[in-house]
């Protein structure tokens, strides 16, 4: 597998009631949470490495993508 392929890009999903959750997920599911919010289905199974979420993508106000993951301190 490549690089490209391996990538894993933080999502934030905020919802109406004002709750959010943050997660890391390959940049592939990533894509395709945004493309189903776009979509007609009602809910979208999001694969985590802390499980799956079953996401209600009606009641999903905003995504917020970032493509690296955010490091306090030293290191590489």
């Amino acid at each position: 597998m490549s690089a490209k392929t391996n990538e894993k890009v933080r999502v934030e999903v905020a919802f109406e009631s004002g709750q959010n959750v943050g997660v890391l997920v390959p940049a592939s599911a990533a894509d395709a949470l945004a493309a189903a919010l776009a979509g007609e289905e009602a809910t979208f199974e999001l694969e985590t490495e802390d499980g799956t979420y079953v996401l209600a993508l009606k009641k999903i106000v905003y995504l917020r993508r970032s493509s690296r993951e955010t490091q306090i301190g030293f290191g590489s």
